[in-house]
């Protein structure tokens, strides 16, 4: 069962999956601010803000409150609390919490967005920052921050929505500067390559979709006919929508999300591995521990206690 029907969500799926095919188009448009260097903004979930969603901005992303799990090009992992993201021009994400029926998290996130040419025109100015660089060509495998590095950039990010004038610019740099000496241990990479930008935004639309219908069906069976059905395409249109979105197939999807599910109810959890399997939808248990150990190198046992 995914965590958020776990908790309780007995939303229909159908309905939740022609609400978000009847949002506006992903491709989020990021308004100038005359008075600011970049974009800081606080706002909670759900929101229209946070969705399945791209834009030509470079985006660092906090989490303040709950857990859940994130999608950043074709990687889904969990979240937590104090998680730090960088995420490059173009590259799709999407941050989905834990909730429960009619439940909300005011004020989850800490978002600051800036454009890249703005930071090519500080390096012209200030040759000192040429050595960021470095931190762009990183952002375009999205980023995931750990340690003291996601502890020190999350209190920056705080501290630049409170401050003005000359102590927001240091701030501003302190972050970058933070990100950018983050020590190997102190961040992964998430994306090997990325396309480039989502040029349909009705594509865009249609994988968020999907991927909400898949949550809501985790521990059961997910169909790629049914997830078309709903989205009012044939088959291989939707196939041929959702890569073009997402960067993988329907099928690996499901796989990804399945596996992520289970890997967080041995961190959060006691139950036993045969009901993980069950509730991350794997009908037999052998099956489950083998394709487990194909992805950890280890079974899920070994994988529970590390995670302790």
């Amino acid at each position: 069962m995914s965590e958020r029907a776990s908790s309780g969500d007995t939303r229909d799926p159908r309905a939740a999956v022609k609400q978000l095919i009847g949002r506006p188009a992903m491709r989020e448009v990021i308004p100038r601010d005359p008075a600011s260097s970049l974009r800081w903004q606080v706002h909670g979930y759900p929101d229209p803000l946070a969705r399945w969603n791209f834009h030509p901005e470079i985006e660092i992303h906090l989490i303040r409150h709950g857990t859940g799990r994130y999608i950043i090009g074709d990687t889904v992992g969990v979240f937590g609390p104090g998680h730090v993201a960088l995420i490059g021009s173009n590259l799709p994400h999407d941050w989905i919490s834990d909730l429960g029926d009619g439940e909300s998290i005011p004020d989850r996130d800490v978002v600051i967005q800036f454009d890249e040419r703005w930071l090519k025109q500080c390096q012209a100015a200030i040759p000192e920052l040429e050595a960021l660089d470095r931190l762009i060509r990183r952002a375009a495998h999205g980023v995931e921050y750990f340690g003291d590095t996601a502890r020190l950039a999350a209190e920056h990010m705080e501290c630049i929505g409170v401050t003005t004038g000359a102590e927001r610019v240091a701030r501003i740099f302190a972050l970058l500067h933070v990100l950018h000496e983050a020590p190997e241990t102190d961040f992964r990479l998430l994306v090997a390559d990325w396309a480039g930008e989502i040029t349909d935004p009705e594509a865009s639309r249609l994988v968020g979709a999907a991927i909400e219908y898949i949550f809501a069906n985790i521990d059961s069976e997910v169909r790629l006919a049914k997830a078309a059905q709903l989205a009012g395409m044939s088959d291989s249109t939707f196939s041929r929508y959702f890569k073009a979105a997402s960067g993988q197939t329907f099928s690996d999807m499901v796989a990804r999300l399945r596996m992520t599910h289970a890997c967080r109810l041995l961190e959060s959890t006691s139950i036993p591995i045969a009901i993980v399997a069950r509730e991350a939808g794997f009908a037999n248990l052998s099956n489950f521990n083998r394709r487990f150990r194909a992805i950890h190198d280890m079974t899920p046992r070994a994988y529970r206690i590390a995670a302790r």
